[in-house]
């Protein structure tokens, strides 16, 4: 909203009239239908606020965002920006809390003194800045620099809005019924410009199947209007706006031009869109007929404002040889004689949790940016996002000589600042394998009460955050860290305490007859096997690497180098799929579960029988979410004769272990019949018993399911909601 031209603040408030949606029923319309998503955008953005000092939710409209903010997090002083005199009137009016204000203000000027705010929220707000003056997307430059002035050291900028895609010709199919809108959005796009100069070129095609019309255009333009095609009760509007101004590269590199650590970079899409309105809507091809992925419905990007000295980002040296940080054993099955490879990681892992009640809300102390190099590994992310090299995690202790508590104790003084005295309880959680199939890890849970603690810091940050919106982050694809989330649900069940909504996809079930299920009890107190012997064959699955990481800063100069030995897959991609098989009936819902055999559960516990969720390393060749998705259905009817109805996005990826291997996990759950014979037969367990023993469960991708699947559709077994 900064004219490059220097427009006066008045001229481009008048600007801003053009929003104006008329009357108290427009109004209220638009400001319920803008509310409706309020949750989910709070959400994606709670793995990377501070539980304390200011936050400006810019551009803030009905002001429900801003008060959710305030309500959830009482520590934050939130203060609601919006240019539109008549909107911070109405949510002064609205809502009333001792930490919650209203200003009129232009987002793209400096609102606020330089380096006095501890975060910046802008949800769906800046392709305003563009519209509304000119169209000049140079301005959202400005527009970050200036907000990015305003930040303070290790403050956060949150942006959520729409993703500008490249530029290419596309094919786009509509229906017959919907063409007639595509043509008029065609002459009137960009309305605020003079007649002549709105629009864009386009050229209709012969049809291919009867009621369906065909046009090739630029898939800028193609997105553009599928993004809008269904917002036509407030059309006048709509026209006015670009969407998009920025592709996810150019984000990135303003993010990182402007001294940003970027924490998160996300093409996101709304599930409830794309059934809704995306599929059978439309069809989206390149000019040789390849089916083109749908655009995404949303993007999130977080940067946090570091020293000018600190890293922003690593860059991968050449693969060298190991080490020896890292070992590699091979195992024989007894029976089958098939070969598991097993890498194994020094030492015992510990999982501090420091954590504190404020009346129920529970608050989790966790390290925030901590980096994770290897994570810039996986550059071709099967949904779009650039993965996180810093991290919000628990505070992870790598065990030596001395006892678990006083470990604990210690690491929690020296790196995070929390002094002995401020420590009140200590229990231990359950224990994890995160990636039992080719990791010889586990990970021991330890959770510290402590006095109530905002933000601590000596070698490492650390910063508390709500229990039950860090859960949310995950459902949305902002919390990445697998162990965190599943420690937050663990600890919330373990004092009674509801996990909150569940704002991910939404899962329906068809009611099947009963189908007999197999105590969970049973199968983990049954015949204890050791399936495994050592073997000095390798089953050429993984492979050790090792590599220098360069950090560097936003001047393009080395701060840092690390070098790490790391794993991945010999022949398959970094990318994995846990899933949930489920099974409704009136009463239950059942998931199917493996009994299977692990050479890391047999080293750990003696016994290789190990209870885990179906899961695979999915092949090269799979390059998209849609793709993930048919091999997930190929390997359910090849494995277990299971006909998958319908497939659900579980919540966002995670990463397993992020200390040892980049590999990504994107979890999903489907409605299930049963075929004939399975090869492999899955065990059906009661979905409440699973939560039930939660704690008893190892299996790090069946723990994250099953806390997931819970909330999903409401049997967590913890307090009432």
């Amino acid at each position: 909203m900064l004219a490059e031209d220097s427009q006066t603040s008045n001229d481009q408030v008048g600007q801003y009239q053009l929003q104006k949606r008329g009357g108290h029923a427009e109004y209220e319309r638009y400001l319920q239908a803008m509310d409706a998503s309020m949750q989910q955008k709070v959400a994606l953005t709670a793995a990377h606020l501070l539980s304390r000092g200011t936050l400006a939710d810019m551009g803030m409209g009905s002001g429900t965002g801003s008060e959710a903010l305030a309500a959830l997090y009482p520590s934050i002083q939130v203060v609601g920006v919006d240019v539109n005199p008549e909107m911070v009137e109405r949510a002064g009016k609205r809502y009333d809390r001792a930490n919650l204000d209203f200003k009129v203000g232009d987002i793209s000027l400096p609102v606020f003194p330089s380096e006095s705010l501890d975060t910046i929220f802008n949800s769906s707000v800046l392709h305003h800045v563009t519209s509304f003056n000119g169209y000049r997307i140079p301005l959202i430059y400005t527009t970050i620099a200036n907000q990015v002035e305003q930040l303070k050291t290790d403050g956060n900028l949150i942006i959520r809005d729409f993703l500008r895609p490249h530029s290419q010709q596309v094919v786009l199919e509509l229906p017959n019924s919907t063409a007639p809108l595509f043509c008029k959005f065609a002459r009137q796009f960009r309305f605020l410009r003079p007649e002549r100069e709105r629009g864009f070129p386009y050229r209709e095609l012969d049809s291919q199947r009867e009621g369906w019309s065909r046009f090739e255009l630029d898939l800028v333009h193609a997105t553009e209007f599928i993004l809008r095609k269904d917002y036509t009760s407030d059309w006048d509007t709509e026209i006015q706006e670009e969407y998009t101004y920025f592709t996810q590269d150019e984000f990135e590199q303003c993010f990182r031009d402007n001294g940003l650590r970027i924490l998160a970079s996300t093409p996101l899409l709304n599930p409830w869109i794309v059934r809704n309105r995306f599929e059978g809507k439309f069809r989206l091809t390149d000019l040789d007929g390849e089916v083109l992925a749908y655009p995404p419905t949303n993007y999130l990007i977080v940067g946090e404002k570091v020293c000018e000295d600190d890293g922003v980002c690593f860059r991968a040296a050449a693969p060298q040889e190991p080490i020896g940080y890292l070992e590699i054993a091979h195992y024989e099955h007894r029976d089958s004689g098939a070969l598991r490879d097993l890498v194994r990681r020094p030492n015992a892992t510990l999982d501090v949790v420091p954590y504190f009640l404020e009346g129920d809300e529970l608050y989790i102390v966790a390290r925030k940016s901590y980096p994770r190099p290897l994570l810039s590994l996986c550059e071709d992310r099967l949904d779009g996002s650039l993965s996180p090299a810093y991290v919000t995690e628990p505070v992870v202790i790598v065990q030596g000589d001395k006892p678990v508590a006083q470990t604990a104790e210690e690491a929690l003084s020296l790196r995070v600042g929390i002094v002995p005295e401020r420590l009140l309880r200590f229990d231990f959680g359950s224990l994890t394998y995160p990636s039992p199939g080719g990791l010889q890890e586990q990970v021991q849970a330890v959770y510290v009460e402590t006095e109530p603690i905002l933000v601590s810091e000596v070698t490492e940050k650390a910063r508390s955050v709500s229990a039950r919106q860090l859960l949310r982050s995950a459902q949305v694809g902002g919390l990445p860290d697998a162990r965190l989330e599943i420690h937050c649900f663990e600890l919330l069940q373990r004092l009674g305490l509801p996990p909150g909504s569940w704002i991910g996809e939404t899962i329906h079930l068809r009611s099947q007859a009963i189908y007999p299920a197999q105590q969970l009890s049973s199968v983990m107190t049954g015949s204890p096997r050791r399936a495994f012997r050592r073997s000095s064959r390798s089953a050429e699955f993984l492979a050790l690497r090792h590599r220098k990481f360069l950090e560097m800063n936003s001047r393009e100069k080395e701060v840092g180098v690390l070098a790490l030995d790391y794993v991945e897959p010999a022949h398959l991609s970094l990318s994995t799929v846990a899933v949930a098989p489920l099974w409704k009936t009136q009463d239950e819902v059942f998931v199917g579960v493996a009994d299977d055999d692990f050479p890391a559960a047999q080293c750990f516990s003696g016994h290789s029988n190990l209870l885990v969720a179906p899961a695979w390393r999915a092949p090269r060749e799979v390059e998209s979410l849609s793709q993930l998705k048919e091999f997930v259905k190929r390997r359910l009817l090849l494995q277990h004769a299971l006909n998958t109805e319908e497939l659900f996005t579980l919540g966002g990826p995670y990463f397993p272990s992020p200390g040892v291997t980049p590999e990504v996990v994107y979890p999903l759950a489907c409605d299930v019949t049963l075929g004939q014979d399975p090869p492999e037969p899955l065990v059906w367990v009661p979905l409440s018993l699973l939560t039930e023993q939660f704690h008893a469960l190892r299996d790090g991708h069946l723990k994250v399911v099953v806390s997931r699947v819970a909330r999903a559709v409401g049997r967590t077994g913890g307090g009432e909601e």
